[in-house]
């Protein structure tokens, strides 16, 4: 009995124990549960998800939504991402989650600030706050009291200020993001002391000064990107000892100076992007020392050459684009002739020289059988092309223009029919229509112009390039019509004929125009490269990427059309721009040109166009470069809010009579104009009938001549009708002119 009861009171013991410590515990989760309740009864509002957020339901916390827990039913993850938070976090209590591991607020519209109390939040291992605009203020100095951080994303906010330099305290972090914030002012040198780093990412913010040389102390960095900032001055040779580097991303800075040497010292080297800052000198040939690189952007910078080894061993290499600089070197200097793995070669705008041509007379390039795009635009590159250009299976966009290419475009039996976009302009291409571009069925954009192709523009183009969308002939020496078939493409957007020698009227069945009468939407061009076409916007030479919304135009300028302008053209309500000068054109401007809404710039100058400018002219409410000069034009100027806004009396010189701004005004100058228009009109009148009097008498003479020649009789009879009839003549065309001539003095 007594042994009983001493087992009773170890029993009750125990149980106090137990209930002892379970109090505490079962505060400490209720305290969660009314933080929770609390802030979320702070939001202006939140997804119905957050229902089961209910203090009557707080004894099972760890079913509520979003929330997971550990097995004494502590909250060790918050999950909110997308769930249409709209408040902020001053209510939410941050002390109140000492066992928090996991918190995720992405993709929501918080504002205001991040709170310092984040920083009681010393057992949390990922935070995640990506994708709230309307967040502002500083990341707080308290960020570094999380010791146990792993992962920090604070990207696509709008905070402001410096990265607080306690950031060196997350000795544990081994992935930053902050990209989008924007972060202003240097990098912290503390930054440096993340020595377990894996991935930094601060993208897009407005960083100045230089890269700290304590970043070559983030050896595990593998990942690190800086692009779209104001970063200057020298890469750090630092960065040489980041051995386990796969992605560097530096572009868009004003980083200059020499590439360290020593930056392929990673053998895992993936990916560089250097593009768009004030790198210059030769680009270093270690960069493939792993024998890994893909990928190399380094255009738009100030490089003046590459080392004839740099790329010719890199047999992993994919992508190598280097547009915009000032590289001096032969072609063949800087590939070799078996890199088959290459899929994308950009060098335009350098000083690239020699010529394709292998000494067998195949192109290097035709053994790269993976190639997808080749861009060698604006160099000083010669010789002919090989018909073996076109065996490239995968070849999508291929753009030689603006160099010194010269002979015949070569017919092959193979065809690239993945190719979508080419552009063999400003070179000295002869022959005519290249016949090998029948069977490029993909073809979006196509530019020839600036050469010296001849002969006619075949009709078969609409119909085997039906998917064209920007189509330049400008500058060569084609002859013979317009084919009405041109009018069959349908999702045309630019069409450029100008200075050829086209002659005829210009077709006018443009119901199948639907590009140019209808918004397209914008999936033109080579997908994986910016396209560019040269067009004459508002007079002026401009180059243009394909990918630019509404470029709609048409020019013909520069021919020897004639006729009429056809009333079609104005069904094409999308046209942004339309020159027809320098053409034999007359007849009319067409009377719905109003209907042209969106154009910008009209040039009809320099043809035989008469009558008046169209009232409806007044329509044209985008119009900001205009040229009707050097016409037959005549009378008022019409008057609209936009036209008034052209000043410049030159764009309607040499003309017959037009009046009004920003010309003389028509009060003063009309009746004169108008007198002399009629009085001119009348002359014309008078010269006509006695024109057809005289051919009726001479016709008349000759045939009683003949018919009374053996008659004397008949002759008399002939000579007395003839001198009736003249008296008579006589005397009609004295009425007329006197009538002329008063009529043109009632007038003055």
């Amino acid at each position: 009995m007594k042994h009983l009861n001493h087992v009773g009171l170890f029993l009750l013991s125990f149980t106090c124990l137990q209930l002892s410590a379970a109090a505490p515990a079962r505060a400490g989760i209720s305290r969660e549960a009314e933080a929770l309740v609390n802030w979320k009864a702070s939001l202006v509002s939140a997804d119905e998800s957050l229902g089961s957020w209910s203090l009557a339901n707080s004894t099972s916390l760890c079913s509520w939504t979003h929330i997971s827990c550990d097995p004494a039913e502590h909250i060790t993850g918050l999950d909110l991402s997308g769930t249409s938070l709209n408040g902020t976090l001053d209510r939410l209590d941050f002390s109140a989650f000492p066992q928090l591991q996991i918190l995720v607020l992405s993709s929501n519209s918080l504002y205001g600030t991040i709170p310092a109390g984040i920083g009681n939040l010393t057992s949390l291992v990922d935070l995640h706050i990506s994708d709230n605009p309307y967040l502002r203020g500083a990341i707080p100095h308290s960020i570094g009291q999380l010791k146990h951080l792993s992962r920090l994303v604070l990207s696509l906010v709008g905070l402001d200020g410096r990265l607080p330099e306690e950031i060196g305290n997350l000795t544990t972090l081994e992935e930053l993001y902050l990209n989008s914030v924007p972060l202003t002012g240097p990098i912290p040198l503390t930054i440096g002391m993340l020595v377990k780093l894996r991935v930094l990412s601060m993208q897009q913010n407005n960083l100045t000064g230089n890269i700290p040389l304590e970043i070559g102390n983030m050896t595990e960095l593998c990942k690190l990107y800086f692009s779209d900032n104001y970063l200057e001055g020298q890469l750090p040779g630092t960065i040489s000892n980041l051995i386990n580097l796969q992605d560097l991303d530096l572009s868009i800075n004003q980083l200059g100076g020499h590439i360290v040497t020593k930056l392929g010292n990673s053998s895992s080297l993936d990916m560089v992007d250097i593009s768009h800052n004030k790198f210059s000198g030769l680009f270093p040939p270690s960069i493939c020392m792993g024998n890994v690189l893909r990928t190399v952007y380094a255009e738009y910078n100030r490089f003046t050459g590459i080392h004839h080894q740099t790329f010719q061993n890199c047999t992993s290499l994919q992508t190598v684009v280097f547009t915009a600089n000032n590289i001096v070197a032969d072609i063949r200097d800087i590939f070799g002739e078996h890199q088959r793995q290459l899929l994308m070669i950009a060098f335009s705008q350098n000083q690239l020289y020699g010529t394709l041509l292998t000494d067998e007379g195949e192109i290097f390039f035709c053994n790269y059988t993976g190639l997808e795009l080749i861009d060698l635009s604006n160099n000083v590159l010669h010789g002919g092309l090989s018909k073996c250009f076109w065996d490239i299976p995968w070849l999508g966009f291929m753009d030689l223009s603006n160099n010194s290419f010269d002979g015949v475009v070569p017919l092959s039996r193979s065809f690239p029919y993945a190719l979508e976009y080419l552009r063999l302009a400003n070179n000295h291409f002869e022959g005519p229509f290249p016949l090998a571009l029948k069977k490029c069925k993909n073809l979006t954009t196509l530019d020839l112009g600036g050469n010296s192709f001849s002969g006619t523009i075949p009709s078969w183009i609409s119909k085997d390039l039906p998917g064209l969308r920007f189509f330049r002939l400008s500058s060569n020496m084609f002859d013979g019509i317009i084919p009405r078939q041109i009018l069959q493409f349908s999702r045309l957007q630019l069409l450029d004929l100008s200075k050829n020698k086209l002659t005829g009227a210009i077709p006018d069945d443009f119901l199948n125009f639907t590009g140019m009468a209808y918004e397209q939407n914008d999936d033109s061009g080579y997908h994986k490269f910016p396209g560019k076409i040269q067009i004459v916007w508002k007079n002026v030479d401009y180059v243009y990427t394909t990918k630019i919304a509404g470029m709609v135009g048409i020019d013909l300028s520069g021919n020897v059309l004639s006729q009429e302008i056809p009333g079609g053209l104005t069904t094409l309500l999308v046209l942004r721009y339309l020159n027809l000068s320098g053409n034999h054109l007359s007849g009319c401007i067409p009377e719905d040109i109003g209907n042209l809404v969106l154009l910008e710039s009209l040039d009809l100058s320099r043809n035989q166009l008469s009558g008046e400018i169209p009232p409806s002219f007044t329509g044209l409410k985008s119009m900001s470069a205009l040229n009707l000069s050097s016409n037959k034009l005549y009378g008022m100027i019409p008057m609209g809010s936009q036209l008034q806004t052209l000043v410049d009396p030159s764009i309607y010189i040499n003309n017959l009579g037009l009046c009004g701004f920003p010309l003389e005004d028509c009060v003063n100058s009309s009746p004169s104009k108008q007198n002399e228009r009629s009085q001119s009109e009348d002359r014309e009148a008078l010269w006509l009938y006695c024109f057809v009097a005289a051919g009726f008498i001479f016709g008349f003479w000759l045939y009683w001549g003949m018919l009374s020649f053996y008659s004397e009789t008949g002759r008399c009879t002939f000579y007395q009708y003839v001198d009736n009839m003249q008296e008579n003549f006589t005397k009609k065309v004295h009425s007329c002119i006197s009538w002329f001539q008063a009529k043109a003095l009632n007038e003055v």
